[in-house]
């Protein structure tokens, strides 16, 4: 047995030397999974507190729970940004450039949670099933999810690496909602059900949108490789947009013009203009105008 396990640990060893994916063996460590999983809990915590303790917390104790807590994401936050900075080329001063982020980030945490209180409201007023408030933040995955993102987005926008993205594939793995940390997502968002929604990079989302379960926002294509970076690759949705389940949203110059509902399974590849209905009928896809029944987009497009 031992002779045995010895000469597979050897064969992991070679692993290691031939195919790589080690964490800076000898060297600076990347940041952690876990150290950033109990980040985002305790995030979350901070954002809407009460809601994820164990026990209550009584108002005299507010203010020494919340100055507690804000001190202790910061040193940790700040231990995995100096790890994350370091994979910057020409990295100076990453302890005071991790104190610089760290801060600038819990300063926009207030403006975070009034965003944040937007999207519980755009739930509660979309959902007849909603019982409150209280049931959206305690039971509603989108929530966490978009709670997460709108942090992780700060981070995004700060330039940190990996970290924003680790953020939100955390909420990913407990939630099914894939939202990249860079996707730029206006006030009362709502995302119904959830499970299975993609929301690209560089998707650009209006206010007052609201999704259903496996809609995706995506790019037209990714043969391009690297170099697409930095380019708008997802679709952009004005205000009032709403997408059923299954839609499909397709392309960087795509943009599903405002008050526009997208009807489920649909599959886009093009603009359309604004209070459209989109819809499949007899498997040809139809836009009509909600406004004039007798207007030019009411064609059949194939």
């Amino acid at each position: 047995m031992d002779l045995k396990l010895n000469t597979i640990r050897d064969e992991i060893l070679e692993s290691y030397r031939s195919n790589g994916g080690t964490n800076n063996i000898d060297g600076s460590n990347l940041p952690s999974k876990r150290a950033l999983a109990v980040i985002c809990d305790d995030l979350l915590q901070l954002i809407f507190p009460g809601f994820h303790d164990q026990e209550p917390i009584h108002s005299q104790h507010l203010t020494r729970v919340t100055g507690h807590r804000l001190l202790s994401i910061a040193e940790r936050l700040k231990e995995e940004l100096n790890k994350s900075l370091k994979l910057q080329p020409a990295a100076n001063s990453t302890s005071s450039r991790a104190e610089a982020i760290v801060l600038s980030f819990l300063e926009s945490l207030p403006k975070v949670r009034e965003l944040l209180a937007t999207d519980v409201r755009a739930a509660f007023e979309g959902d007849p099933a909603a019982s409150g408030t209280n049931e959206i933040i305690l039971a509603y995955p989108f929530l966490e999810t978009i709670a997460i993102q709108r942090m992780a987005h700060l981070l995004y926008h700060l330039q940190v690496p990996l970290i924003p993205r680790m953020m939100t594939e955390w909420a990913h793995a407990r939630t099914g909602i894939d939202v990249h940390p860079g996707a730029k997502i206006g006030s009362h968002f709502f995302i119904d059900h959830g499970t299975g929604v993609v929301i690209g990079e560089t998707s650009t989302i209006g206010s007052h949108v609201k999704l259903y379960q496996g809609v995706a926002l995506i790019a037209k294509s990714l043969s391009g490789g690297q170099a697409l970076r930095g380019k708008k690759r997802h679709p952009t949705l004005q205000d009032h947009v709403t997408l059923y389940s299954g839609a499909t949203i397709m392309g960087g110059d795509t943009v599903v013009g405002a008050g526009s509902t997208v009807g489920a399974s649909v599959f886009l590849t093009h603009s359309v203009p604004p209070r459209s209905l989109v819809f499949y009928e007899e498997r040809q896809l139809c836009i009509l105008n909600k406004d004039q029944r007798d207007s030019p987009w009411n064609d059949w497009v194939i």
